[in-house]
């Protein structure tokens, strides 16, 4: 199955050998437990994004002249084990071609191969997951490769630290990183904490966000929405200082469950991976 390009972009910088980016689709929905549709995701990222304008404002540049490259997308789907391993064998295929790996989703068992790939592939590293959800769970429904044990296999590899949390279970506050999460009902309308959890990342930092994240009124179509998230321009601030602070060396960006009467959550997808590129690539601006 072949996806429309992300950017809709000319081919000079969506052509594969010269991009410095490459957008993995892994168009998988198969531990979801509530509302169904984000092996959809993918498609309607990608479908948006081609209406966006490629000029960023707030960081004065236009990341697609990096180059951004469409990947075929994973389509193991036999069992969550299967499809984490195919994951994270692309996904280190591409670290290995020198590609800066964005994987989009697809429910949140997507983001486990690729962070095993970049664990691999860089000493020293920390998850930082936005996200609703701890997802602590060691186990759920017989898998390991739940979209609820997501940050449970995070911490066999990695250091994790956890921002915009509201919702777990009674027997993940045993598995809590010490110091390590921030939560949305201690964050949200202050950014005094930012610096506090940048100072828990490690140096090199692998990004996973759960669009649940943020609050369901500017983010409705997810797969678990909660109620008191996290807002657009204070996230994309305290982003923006991770990676100037420290080496962002991938990302993804999950949970999106297309709503066909309701295409915002589409774009704001989209708009987001095109932000955080611009943060890696050409953020000229001063903080």
């Amino acid at each position: 199955m072949e996806l429309q390009s992300f950017g809709d972009l000319p081919e000079k910088y969506a052509d594969r050998s010269a991009s410095r980016v490459s957008i993995l689709p892994i168009p998988y929905d198969g531990t979801s437990t509530w509302i169904k549709g984000a092996d959809a995701g993918p498609a309607a990222l990608l479908e948006a994004s081609a209406n966006m304008e490629l000029y960023d404002i707030e960081t004065d540049s236009e990341p697609y002249r990096v180059g951004i490259h469409t990947e075929l997308p994973v389509d193991e789907a036999s069992t969550p084990e299967a499809m984490v391993a195919e994951s994270q064998h692309r996904v280190e295929q591409l670290i290995n071609a020198g590609k800066y790996v964005v994987t989009i989703g697809g429910e949140h068992s997507v983001s486990i191969g690729p962070i095993y790939a970049h664990a691999k592939a860089y000493a020293n590293l920390t998850v930082l997951q936005i996200d609703a959800h701890t997802d602590l769970r060691d186990e759920y429904e017989g898998s390991k490769c739940n979209h609820a044990c997501v940050m449970a296999r995070a911490r066999e590899v990695a250091s994790i630290v956890q921002v915009g949390i509201r919702s777990m279970d009674v027997e993940e506050k045993q598995r809590l990183p010490e110091g390590g999460v921030f939560w949305a009902h201690q964050i949200v309308g202050n950014s005094t904490w930012e610096q506090r959890a940048i100072d828990k990342l490690s140096e090199n930092v692998y990004l996973t966000i759960d669009l649940d994240g943020f609050d369901p009124s500017i983010m409705p179509s997810t797969g678990t929405p909660e109620p008191g998230g996290l807002q657009w321009h204070p996230t994309l601030a305290f982003l923006r200082k991770v990676f100037a602070q420290r080496n962002v060396v991938g990302f993804d960006i999950v949970e999106l469950c297309p709503n066909p009467s309701e295409k915002s959550s589409n774009f704001f997808a989209a708009k987001l991976l095109y932000r955080l590129l611009a943060f890696k690539f050409t953020d000229g601006a001063s903080l």
